[in-house]
Order: structure tokens, then sequence, then C-alpha cells
């Protein structure tokens, strides 16, 4: 039972991971019905930016972890500025290409500054861990937990308690009639991405200090985790967005405590496939429901 109990945790921790990342594919999604698939590399970008604060500037890991968000946001604002806005009216394929492009660019960007190379990051350790028997909750874990549930609260406020997050629910509804109602629908789209790129940075520069590594690659699998599970609880939806990615981690670490560990990628996929065929709108998707 306490190895069962031990491997929840370690789910949770996978899970709020994930969920971070997963919130930005479903808000874009929700306000643009866009894939962004370079949302993976926004991840892998505010782990390097953590990297640079901690290492090269000296910072501590709080300090680092703005550091890295405000730096990852500065990038999500040039990347829909840049490449998404001019194809704003263009196929789904067109944008869909220019995600791709981004993703390939922002990786061969960082191999380039960074080299090819994992690097290794000094462990911090802000927390003692709490030992309950033999079940043991580490620092690093607290620290993933604790900024999880800040920022859900903080986004949760933004999309539902200010004039913003109404924007950003109308122009998610139908972006036409909200530019007529007087709305920014440009500014809207804009801090979306913004805030979306903020989370994921967050997600990279916790999951950096967890695995106390960083490599150019470290976005592909768990952005495309994060898609996963956006989809599995529903695309578009936050609720849906926290569910699936803590589904998803939680099963991830369950596979993994079996003879089976080896499938635990596969089954992540398969689950994708499933879905899409049986209920393409997600488990909490529903025509009518609470989009971003």
């Amino acid at each position: 039972m306490e190895q069962i109990i031990q491997q929840i945790l370690n789910g949770l921790t996978i899970g709020s991971i994930y969920a971070l990342i997963a919130l930005g594919y479903t808000m874009i999604y929700g306000i643009m019905k866009l894939i962004n698939f370079a949302h993976g590399e926004i991840f892998m970008l505010g782990a390097y930016m953590s990297y640079v604060g901690i290492v090269k500037l000296g910072l501590p890991f709080y300090a680092a972890l703005i550091f890295s968000m405000v730096v990852s946001g500065f990038i999500g604002f040039l990347i829909e500025r840049i490449a998404y806005r001019p194809l704003r009216n263009s196929s789904r394929v067109s944008a869909l290409i220019t995600a791709i492009g981004v993703s390939m660019l922002m990786q061969n960007l960082i191999i380039k500054i960074f080299g090819a190379d994992i690097i290794a990051l000094p462990k911090v350790e802000l927390f003692r861990p709490i030992m309950l028997g033999n079940i043991v909750i580490s620092g690093n874990q607290i620290v993933i937990f604790s900024v999880t549930i800040i920022l859900l609260i903080i986004l949760e406020f933004i999309v539902f308690k200010t004039d913003f997050g109404r924007a950003m629910r109308a122009v998610s509804t139908d972006a036409e009639a909200a530019s007529l109602m007087g709305i920014d629908v440009n500014k809207t789209i804009t801090i979306t991405f913004v805030l979306g790129s903020v989370l994921a940075a967050a997600a990279g520069t916790l999951v950096a200090n967890y695995y106390n590594n960083i490599t150019p690659l470290m976005g592909v699998a768990r952005g495309l985790k994060a898609f996963i599970a956006a989809v599995f609880g529903g695309i578009g939806l936050l609720n849906g967005a926290v569910f699936g990615s803590f589904i998803i981690g939680g099963l991830e670490t369950m596979i993994s405590m079996t003879q089976y560990s080896a499938w635990r990628e596969a089954v992540v996929y398969f689950i994708l496939i499933l879905i899409l065929i049986i209920k393409p709108t997600g488990l909490l998707g529903k025509k009518g429901g609470q989009k971003v």
C-alpha cells in the first residue's frame, strides 16, 4: 500500500507538470482553434532560462522561476505576432506547418547557443522531505505541487473573475461578435499566448529543478503528452486539461510499476487514438461546454 501511495504521489508530480503545459495548448486552441506544436519548445526554453538564471546569473530559485516565465512570455508574444498573426485567416494546414517550423527553429537555436549535450544543473532543495512511514514527499515535489496550485488558482481567477477573462471567453465563443462588442481580439489572443507561455516556462523550470538536467529535445515528448492530456480531458476546456493531465501522469506512473513499463509511451499514444475514435471532444467535452 505504501508503494502504491508513493507512486500516486509521483503520478501527481508528473500530472502537475503536464497540467501547466496542457493549459497552454487548451487556451490557444480554445481561442484560435490552433494546435501550437511549438508549445513544447516554450517549455524547453523555460528550463534553459532557469539554467541561465540559476547558473549564469546566480539568482535564487524563485527569482530564476520568474525570470524564466518573463523571458518565455516575451518569446510567446513574438511567436504570436511574427509567426501566427499573419496566418490567422489562412488555412489550418498553413498554421500547423508554421507551428512545426517554429518548433524546429527553437530547437536548433537552443542547440546553437547552448550545445546539443545534456546540461547538468545544481540540485536545489527548497524544502526538507516529508516522511510518512516509508512514504517520502521530496522537497522538489512540494515545490511542484505548491507552484502548480498557485498558478492554477491565479489562472482560474484571471479567466473567470476579470474583464480580460470575459474577453477571452467571448473571443473563444465568437471572435467576430466579440469584435463587434468592442473587444480587441488581437490583444486578447496575444495575451493568451503570453499566459500559455508563462505556464509552460514554469513547468520547464520545475522539471529542470526536479531532474537536475536539461536537453534541447526535452520538450518534444512532454509537449506531446501534455497535448494528449488536453485532448483526453477535452481540448479547449481548462478543467479538461487539468483532469486529463493527472490521468495521463497517474497512468504512466502505474504502468512503470509493472513488468510492462517499456510500453508506457505506447499506451499513452494509444489513448489518444482511442479517445479520438470514441469521443473526439474528450471525456469532459460536450456540445455547448464552457471553453476558455
